[in-house]
């Protein structure tokens, strides 16, 4: 059964549960609970954290607390009973936890160890507060701690100010709000202090005078290191202040025995030392610690003959120093003990011991020596500061210790009352002795005694240092052979009080001899009395005391035999008759000095002093004796204070006529003598003798007379000092005065009251006459009003002692009345006047109510004129903040309501006045940057602004409703309301409390939004019919806007326990302003139209506030403002366009989401609905949230970390919107320039420009003026818009699209031209012609296309379930723009396939992917075609100004032929088009159609043939016009290319397909397209024919075998194609030669060996390029290469080992003639190449980026495989792409063969960008056949796949016929395969085979020539050129841009942008061991005749060049 608790309300969790039973409530350890029922050891509660979820858990699992219940029963509140600060660490420690995690995250990693520290102090301090084991001073320590640490974490983390008061947190409604501010101050200036330094000392609270803070020293010696003395040693420690040259503390002595340790054993780690009481100013002295170091031992140290062993003597031996300024920095910062090692240097001459340590510190070197080693004294110092009491708690184990308390010399700064102090120090100067017979000098000990006087030697009165026990006799230490000692010893004596009277001093003086019997012989004696006959004791002063004579028979039992001689001179004229036949006799050429201190509570040297405590001994001398008081030492007379002042009164009782006035003055002097603050804490000790031992009663009648005489004198006395000081010391007089009266009335049970009432009157007469004096000329007057108005406030509480509260208030309202006003004074008594109203205001007098009705209307008045003259602002404000105070505390009673009137009427009006000009002031201030004048101060804001918010605080109901009854007009109310709503907005809007002063500014808007709930009434009441006042209202709503959108009110940003704080205490106070703003909107009626379109935007910033319901209230506004507008315009233009307008700058502030844009549209459209108007308003509805969509995205982009293309793409989605739905001209045109910008950051140059074209096509040439706008400073619309074409054009250069910047230089022309201004004409005509001039020599780089399909509806709203085409970056292949796209979108998936996805994907919550690249379509068709056109130019029209984009899907249709799949391979054609062209505004535009259609194999053969047609004659047509003999290399190539594959089965493929009779029969309607690619074939062989004959007139003698192969090939061709077309021989010039059918393209000419394919495989330095791209075969349909961007990878199955590969070979081909040709593997394929491609690939061929390649010998157990493979990328870039899986052939692996093949293909050599084009189309290039020669060595060099080169790799092709494909001098898109995007280069043996090559013809024998790289780039390594001149090569070169190529399997391209990974391998002329078949190759090859690099030029023509070219005339051929 469950039951309510009892006493069981709250807990900790101390073990988590983690809810595992019904009903359970999840638990972490540490959280607390509320508990409400229990049963059977369960609860039932909550947690804190979660207050809403109830639940279970077991009792076991909770810690109790006592806990104060509230409200019992279901809504009852619980609240644990412990101290608050215990609670408020909790809370902090828990905020603080996940800060302090978020700091790790930020590396904030200084800060988080720091505040880990923090934490774990007060998790520790808070346990022992909570242990309850602590006294009250203790738990006061310790919460100071606790406080500092929190509000240090506060500080540093960016939390709230938490303000205290004796360190709790207080609470904002119990105190007024100046005191809030003021404490909120404190907390953080000890936040300040606190951040610099974690502990330091808070000043406490209530001091009325700031106290010195003495520092201590504690010294503690560790060891003595340097002991090699080898003796027992005495260390005296002393500070000695070098600028003075004395000692300023006492000695400390340590007592070390032979071995360094201490001699008393108990003395071990206990030799330390506090040197006490050093003031400030002690600290700035050139302080040292001075260590003496005196042996006791032999006379000499090393000469033990020097004395006897038993007999020693104290003697010097060295001295150590250090200067405390040096360390005092480190010891100020470290706050322990830190070591100091002091070197003991010795003294090189003994009689200037006594001042060695001075020379040592002036480092006179010469006098003393330095030890050998660096060791010494080793100390540790710590400096400490506070009082001795404070001291002692904070350090218990340092006193523990035994510490030696050394003291100063002298008093401390502060003597304290109850410091009983008796001490004589005595230096030991020095003397002066005879030599007394002696050939050597004497060693001279002192021997002194302390005796008293019946001759006795006192006991223990004698101290040589703190540290060690007193003595009874003092020994000196002994100078070797010195007749002049200098000793300079300090010696203390603490005699006691009683024995220092009668007490002397005796030196006895010896001779110690260092004989054998080392006796110490005395000769002479010396004495002193301590204290005089007149009673004062010896002065401090240095004594020369008289030396007597006597030896060691001499007695001294009578001391009364020497005290009656003289002991000094002084002394010896006191006694003249002295008879000479004494037993001792003065020596007087010897002389022994001593100086002496005293230090003494209770002993005085003055005699004036002496004098006056005995007056009655002289009572003819008392008028002189208090006339000399004024001269005592201060000290002296608070020594003796009580003495001093009964002594004084007893005078005054013995004779008051006669001495009153004296002792009046020496009473004031006495008072004031307190004031100074080193006597200041004597005070208590004049309070105590006023309260019980004063006993003047008739005192006060003569104290008052003299008062009130000064008083009256002060108008006619010049000087007025004394007056002056008697006004000082006004409040111990009145003390004196009033405890006199109470004597006296307790004596006479009240006699003469009248009569004192009376006189008092009488005084505070003359008080008020002086203060009304006129003191403008007299500077003396002044200063005594000054001093009177000081001390006048000190003597209310005497005065409450004898008078009423009623009448001392009186008195005080009379005599602050009787000050002149502020006009007549001047500033300095302005001062002093508000400063002594400001001590009255503080007063207890003016804590009752009583005395505040009387005194109150004079202070608000004196107040109120300083603030109407601004003047003395700051005492102002402190006296207000008191008076708020005061009132607060007592606002309970029934007065206050009066007083707050009186306030109110008197300052509300001047405090806002004032406040305007000081915030007025300050924002002149901070806009100017001068000096801040000090009332222009933030804290004079704050001070006033809490003035203001105290008042209007206390005011309620009443205050508010006389207020606005008193104003006489509507105008007064209006200036008013003016003023209070300016003050507000200010406050709003400056910064006057800082952002962390949370319960300030919390504080400040709930009194701001209560008064203007009070204040709108009035407004609504007075300025809303015909009063209507704009200027008013205006003002109120922008208050009220300002107001809600504060940011210290926006609660969704603060954690959720402070935001329930708020609320339960404020509620949320934007809500309560915005009903008030709402209801005060509705209440205008019809002058709602002066605020449209003024207040749309604030209103809309309202809105904005992400708080719902004030969403709710506020939105309905902008119906009625439609509203309103339409009825008065019948439109509502205005509230459309302020909206829009407003809504795009705000919402790109961060303001608004997606809620509110919903929000929006439903309450509006739901108003809208409702109106006649409804359809423009939906319509203007709709826009406007649609615009909000597009701005969310836009802002989401720009503030997220996205890329610039996502940025881009918002941009122009925005602009678009901007620009077509709503018109908004100038936002267009805005976003325009964002837009450019944003082009320029990513250098889209030419996209900036588009970009910037926009608004240059809004202007127009004419000279209408234009306002200023964004950057563009006022100017005509001409000059705007030449400005804009020179910036485009300017950009357009920079992106190299000169064709789109000359129309424009032409425009600029043209207007130049018209203006006749030739200057500029001149210019832009030499510009125009400067690109014409780039356009034909600088290299341009062809961009790729993707398009790219965003589907999910998590992509931003402009990309959402849309497809794109983007123009690719230079150099970017498909795998690099897809990582590319992946890594913008991060949560994307990339799809698998190319198929258009299915509605769930377009609509599931999810981002995907689909990528593809597409060929462009270009509209410029008729400029490609023409002929003399150059490459170049048709370049730039191939990729630019490109609408329509093309992508093309191979695919089977019906059954496949296994012999030739040309007859079933079809082609599904994609066309793409955009809304826009590329290039355009952006990178990327939205695919607007796109159109599907099939292309049939046959459709498909005829365009791969009419494609390369067209490429012969365009490459044949360059060199027919060529006079001169220029490099054919890329002539000679075309032609091998395509004449090899067509006898090798390239066309013959297409004769098999479709020339065959069941074709034909089969498909009767493709008889004409069979007729037209016949037609084309016969073309072809025509023009092949021309081309021979063009290469036979420039080919070069070396390349003469290639051309005779070709030659030979080509008769093969036209022979395999005779039988099909008869007449063919006759079409075709004939060629000589014989020649025999050879390989395909890229058919090797034998089938590779196994050890040849480990050639190719490990010694190509292909494999250092790694994985190639995969290629097609070279018979890919011009369509099927189209579908570059699909890999068809097909399995193989010649995954076996090369030997069976070879063995496949043999079978396909056994003809045994190619067995010694030499194959270069290229492509990733298997044993026969899949004939899905054409080798006469189209000349607009797809990208490389997806290829297709099957094997055809696998193609029946491998057809699946083809299919699942379409989609495949290069394995180059992405093996493992997201898109595209990689090709995975046998157990994961590629085949054995295959990766073989794999590493030999090579990518493009040249900068090139779009691999779709032909060579043809790309321009040339020349071959360096050198580089084949290439050094091979054992193992392939290990590099990965891309170290060098950033561009994908082109893979080579394979031939359909060929069981394995080689480098045949075939370049794949010449001889048509341009699926690969990739060319072949030379015919063959770019590998070595095992067998010698029986031809002789073979490429072997040519000379070598290397690849040339592109002009603009130096290649990595220097290329060799066999031609005559390289010039000529390189003039080919540059003729045309180079388009891709791939290298030959032995050459490395050369990257223009990246050199290789590593250079290559130089030619190794001796090769290791291969095994036995390499062997045989590798000693062919190098037996073989290499090319020489030799220079030969070529004979213009030759006789083999004239017979080749009538050969071809008359078409003979030998076949």
């Amino acid at each position: 059964m469950w039951t309510p608790t009892e006493e069981e309300k709250y807990g900790v969790v101390i073990c988590s549960f983690r809810g595992s039973v019904p009903q359970g409530l999840v638990l972490e350890i540490g959280e607390t609970v509320q508990i409400l029922e229990k049963c059977e050891g369960w609860y039932r509660g909550v947690s804190t954290k979660k207050p809403n979820i109830k639940g279970i858990f077991p009792a076991n699992y909770i810690h109790l607390k006592k806990a104060i219940v509230s409200n019992r029963g279901q809504y009852e509140t619980v609240v644990p009973l412990e101290d608050s600060i215990v609670t408020e660490v909790t809370a902090t420690l828990q905020e603080w936890a996940s800060l302090w995690k978020q700091l790790y995250v930020k590396h904030k990693v200084d800060l988080f160890y720091k505040l880990r520290h923090v934490m774990n102090e007060l998790i520790d301090l808070r346990r022992q507060l909570l242990s309850g084991h602590l006294t009250q001073d203790q738990v006061r320590e310790v919460k100071r701690h606790i406080t500092v640490r929190l509000d240090w974490g506060n500080e540093h983390l960016g939390l709230d100010l938490v303000p205290r008061k004796d360190f709790e947190v207080v609470d904002s409604d119990q105190i007024s709000v100046s005191d809030l501010y003021k404490m909120h101050l404190s907390s953080r200036q000890s936040v300040q202090q606190s951040t610099s330094q974690v502990d330091t000392m808070r000043p406490r609270h209530g001091e009325t005078c700031r106290m010195p803070v003495p520092h201590h020293f504690f010294l503690s010696l560790k060891s003595f290191t340097y002991n090699t003395i080898g003796e027992d040693t005495d260390v005296f420690f002393s500070l000695y202040d070098m600028r003075e040259g004395k000692q300023i503390s006492e000695r400390f002595l340590v007592r070390l025995n032979k071995n360094g340790g201490p001699r008393n054993p108990e003395k071990i780690e206990r030799m330390c030392a506090l040197f006490t009481d050093l003031s400030s100013k002690d600290m700035k002295r050139d302080l040292y610690i001075i260590a003496h170091v005196i042996r006791i031992g032999r006379m000499l140290l090393n000469d033990s003959k020097k004395g006897p062993a038993h007999l020693h003597y104290r003697r010097p031996y060295g001295c150590a120093v250090l200067s405390i300024l040096d360390v005092l920095q480190s010891l100020t910062e470290l706050k322990e003990e830190k070591d100091f090692v002091l070197k003991v240097y010795t003294c090189n001459n003994e009689s200037e011991w006594s001042q060695i340590h001075e020379n040592i510190i002036r480092k006179s070197s010469a006098k003393y020596s330095a030890p050998s080693a660096s060791h010494g004294l080793i100390i540790s110092l710590q400096l400490l500061r506070g009082d001795m009491e404070q001291i002692r708690r904070e350090n218990p184990m340092t006193f523990n210790r035994g510490l030696a308390i050394t003291r100063k010399l002298g008093f401390p700064d502060v003597i304290m009352p109850g410091d009983i102090r008796n001490d004589l120090y005595l230096t030991l100067e020095k003397g002066d002795f005879e030599r007394g017979g002696k050939s050597v000098q004497k060693n001279i000990e002192v021997t002194m005694y302390v005796l008293y006087a019946d001759g006795e030697i006192l006991k223990d009165c004698i101290s040589l240092g703190s540290g060690e026990p007193n003595r009874s006799s003092y020994h000196s230490f002994v100078l070797y052979h010195s007749n002049s000692p200098r000793w300079g010893e300090i010696i203390k004596l603490p005699i006691p009080i009683d024995r220092f009277r009668g007490s002397h001093l005796r030196f006895e003086f010896r001779h110690c001899s260092t004989k054998d019997k080392g006796e110490k012989k005395l000769f002479g004696f010396a004495f002193s009395p301590l204290m005089r006959d007149d009673g004062t004791t010896l002065s401090d002063d240095i004594h020369e005391l008289y030396v007597y004579k006597c030896d060691e028979n001499s007695t001294f039992n009578n001391h009364a035999l020497y005290l009656g001689l003289p002991c000094c001179k002084e002394d010896y004229s006191g006694c003249p008759n002295i008879p000479s036949s004494l037993i001792f006799q003065r020596s007087t050429k010897e002389s022994f000095f001593i100086s002496t201190q005293l230090s003494s509570t209770k002993l005085t040297q003055n005699v004036d002093l002496l004098a006056l405590l005995k007056w009655k001994a002289f009572p003819d001398r008392i008028m002189d004796i208090l006339g000399r008081l004024r001269h005592v030492n201060g000290e002296e007379i608070v020594k003796f204070l009580q003495d001093i002042l009964d002594t004084l009164f007893v005078i005054l009782d013995d004779n008051t006529e006669k001495y009153g006035l004296l002792v009046f003055q020496s009473l004031v002097f006495i008072i004031n003598l307190l004031r100074d603050i080193k006597y200041f804490h004597f005070r208590p000790v004049m309070d105590t003798y006023i309260q019980k031992h004063f006993a003047g009663a008739l005192a006060y009648k003569e104290l008052i007379r003299c008062l009130k005489w000064y008083m009256d004198c002060s108008a006619e006395l010049i000087r007025q000092d004394h007056i002056q000081e008697a006004m000082r010391a006004l409040e111990y007089l009145f003390k004196f005065i009033v405890q006199s009266r109470i004597l006296y009335s307790r004596a006479t049970c009240g006699m003469e009251e009248d009569q004192f009432r009376s006189s008092i009157q009488e005084l505070f007469q003359s008080i008020r006459f002086v203060l009304s004096l006129d003191s403008r000329n007299s500077e003396t007057l002044l200063f005594t009003q000054a001093a009177l108005l000081n001390s006048f406030p000190t003597i209310f509480d005497e005065l409450l002692q004898m008078f009423t509260v009623q009448e001392v208030a009186e008195f005080v309202r009379g005599t602050l009345g009787s000050m002149p006003s502020t006009v007549h004074i001047g500033q300095s008594m302005d001062v002093v006047k508000l400063q002594s109203i400001a001590r009255t205001v503080d007063s207890r007098l003016f804590s009752f109510s009583e005395s505040r009705r009387i005194l109150l209307p004079v202070v608000l008045h004196h107040i109120h004129l300083h603030l109407r003259q601004q003047k003395e602002l700051l005492i102002c404000s402190g006296i207000l903040g008191s008076i708020f105070s005061i009132i607060k505390t007592s606002s309970l009673e029934a007065d206050v309501i009066e007083e707050v009137e009186m306030m109110v009427e008197s300052l509300l009006d001047v405090l806002l006045q004032t406040l305007l000009t000081i915030m007025s002031k300050s924002h002149a201030q901070e806009a100017v940057r001068g000096q801040r004048c000090p009332q222009c101060t933030a804290e004079i804001t704050g001070e006033y602004v809490s003035c203001l918010l105290s008042l209007l605080r206390q005011m309620c109901d009443t205050h508010y409703q006389h207020l606005l009854d008193n104003f006489q007009s509507k105008d007064e109310l209006k200036e008013f309301l003016l003023k209070i709503f300016c003050v507000f907005r200010n406050l709003m809007k400056m910064s006057v409390f800082p952002r962390d002063w949370m319960v300030m500014r919390l504080l400040t808007s709930n009194i701001i939004v209560t008064t203007v709930q009070y204040l709108s009434s009035a407004l609504h009441k007075n300025f809303t019919e015909t009063d209507f006042d704009f200027k008013v209202w205006n003002s109120y709503f922008s208050l009220a806007v300002l107001f809600i959108n504060q940011p210290s009110l926006q609660l969704e940003i603060i954690t959720s326990s402070k935001r329930k704080k708020i609320l339960d205490k404020y509620g949320d106070m934007r809500v309560m302003m915005a009903y008030e703003l709402f209801s005060m909107w509705q209440n205008l009626g019809e002058h709602k139209i002066h605020f449209i379109p003024g207040m749309i935007g604030p209103f809309l910033g309202v809105t904005l506030v992400p708080q719902p319901e004030v969403r709710n209230i506020m939105i309905p506004i902008f119906h009625d403002m439609m509203d309103w507008e339409q009825r008065k315009n019948g439109n509502f233009k205005q509230v459309e366009a302020e909206l829009i307008d407003k809504l795009d700058s705000m919402v790109s502030e961060g303001k608004g989401d997606e809620s509110y844009r919903e929000l929006f549209g439903l309450l509006l459209l739901e108003k809208v609905e409702q109106e006649t108007w409804r359809e423009t308003g939906i319509s203007f509805v709709t826009s406007v949230t649609r615009l909000m969509e597009r701005l969310l995205d836009y802002r989401d982009c720009m503030k997220g970390e996205e890329t610039e293309n996502k940025k881009i793409g918002c941009t122009v989605n925005l602009m678009n919107f901007y620009k077509s739905e709503i018109n908004k001209e100038e936002m267009y045109i805005r976003y325009i320039h964002k837009l450019c910008d944003m082009h320029l950051q990513a250098e889209n140059y030419t996209e900036a420009a588009f970009t910037l074209l926009l608004y240059c096509e809004l202007l127009q040439w004419e000279e209408r003026p234009l306002r200023e706008f964004l950057h563009y400073p006022s100017q005509t619309e001409w000059q705007r818009k030449e400005g804009l074409c020179r910036k485009i054009i300017h950009y357009f250069n920079k992106g190299k699209s000169w064709e789109f910047g000359i129309p424009l230089c032409r425009e600029l022309a043209c207007q130049y031209e018209s203006l006749y201004d030739y200057q500029s004409l001149s210019w832009i005509r030499k510009m125009e012609a400067s690109y014409y001039d780039n356009i034909m020599e600088q290299q341009r780089l062809e961009p790729e296309f993707f398009r790219v399909g965003f589907y999910g509806r998590k992509f931003p709203f402009f990309l959402r379930n849309k497809e794109y085409v983007c123009r690719g970056h230079d150099y970017e292949r498909l795998e690099a723009f897809q990582q590319r796209m992946l890594s913008e979108f991060p949560q994307a998936v990339a799809m698998q396939h190319p198929n258009h996805p299915d509605d769930a994907i377009l609509q599931c919550d999810a981002q995907y992917l689909q990528i593809y690249a597409v060929t462009p379509i270009p509209d410029y068709v008729d400029v490609l075609q023409m002929d003399r056109v150059p490459d170049r130019v048709k370049s730039f029209y191939r990729v630019n100004n490109v609408r329509k984009f093309r992508y093309d899907r191979p695919f089977h249709k019906g059954p496949k032929d296994k012999e030739n799949e040309f007859k079933s391979l079809w082609i599904e054609r994609t066309t793409l088009t955009l809304t826009h062209s590329l290039p355009g505004i952006s990178r990327w535009f939205e695919v607007e159609r796109r159109e599907l259609v099939e292309v049939s194999p046959l459709e498909n053969a005829i365009q791969v043939v009419e494609n390369k047609n067209q490429e012969l004659r365009a490459l044949i047509s360059q060199y027919q016009h060529k006079q001169v003999h220029s490099n054919i290399n890329l002539l000679s190539m075309c032609l091998n290319g395509v004449i090899d594959a067509a006898v090798n089965g390239g066309i013959a493929r297409y004769q098999e397909a479709f020339f065959d009779k069941d074709y034909i029969t089969k498909h009767p309607g493709d008889a004409e397209k069979i007729t037209q690619l016949k037609e084309l074939m016969q073309e072809q062989v025509h023009i092949l024919g021309v081309g021979l004959a063009v290469h036979e007139k420039f080919v070069h003698p070396e390349m003469r075998p290639l051309h005779k192969k070709l030659i030979d090939q080509f008769q093969m061709m036209r022979a395999s194609l005779y039988h099909e077309f008869p007449g063919l021989d006759k079409l075709s010039p004939a060629c000589s030669g014989t020649s025999t059918p050879r390989g395909n393209v890229l058919a090797s000419h034998s089938p590779m060996s196994p050890e040849s394919m480990k050639m190719t495989h490990r010694h190509s330095p292909m494999n250092l390029m790694g994985t190639g791209r995969h290629s097609s075969s070279s018979l890919s349909s011009h369509a099927s290469s189209e579908a570059g961007n699909v890999v068809m990878l097909g399995d193989s199955n010649m995954g076996e080992a090369p030997e069976d590969l070879y063995h496949h070979m043999q079978l396909a081909y056994p003809n045994p003639r190619y067995q010694g040709s030499v194959t270069n593997v290229s492509v990733l394929s298997s044993s026969q190449a899949s004939p899905s491609s054409s080798s006469l690939s189209s000349t607009h061929s797809a990208p490389s980026q997806m290829i297709t390649s099957a094997p055809s010998s696998a193609r029946d157990k491998y057809r699946h495989a083809r299919e699942m493979m379409l989609l495949l990328p290069t394995h180059r870039d992405r093996p493992s792409s997201a898109m595209y899986p990689a090709a995975i052939l046998e157990n994961g692996q590629l085949p054995n063969f295959q990766r073989a093949l794999f590493q030999q293909v090579v990518g493009a050599c040249k900068p090139c960008s779009d691999p779709n084009l032909s060579v043809a189309e790309k321009g040339h290039y020349s071959l360096h056949f050198d580089a084949f020669h290439h050094p091979l060595g054992d193992t392939p060099p290990a590099l990965p796949a891309r170290t060098l080169r950033k561009s994908p790799l082109h893979p080579i092709p394979a031939s359909p016929t060929s069981p394995q494909s080689g480098l045949d001098g075939s370049n794949s898109t010449l001889s048509g395969s341009a699926s690969s995007g990739v060319s072949s280069l030379s015919e063959s043996n770019f590998g070595h085979s095992s067998e010698a090559p029986p031809r002789t013809d073979t490429m072997d024998s040519m000379p070598s020539q290397a690849w040339n790289a592109d002009e603009d780039l130096e290649p990595p390594y220097l290329p060799v050129h066999y031609s005559l001149s390289e010039s000529a090569v390189l003039d080919s070169i540059k003729a045309q841009p180079c388009r891709s190529h791939s290298a030959p399997g032995c050459v490395i391209p050369q990257d223009p942008m990246d050199p290789p990974a590593l250079p290559p391998k130089p030619y190794h002329p001796r090769l290791p061991a291969l095994e036995h078949d390499e062997g045989v190759l590798l000693r062919e090859e190098a037996e073989r005749p290499r090319g020489l690099h030799r220079k030969a030029s070529l004979p213009p023509g030759s006789v083999k060049e004239e017979q080749a070219r009538m050969a071809w005339e008359h078409g003979r051929g030998e076949q």
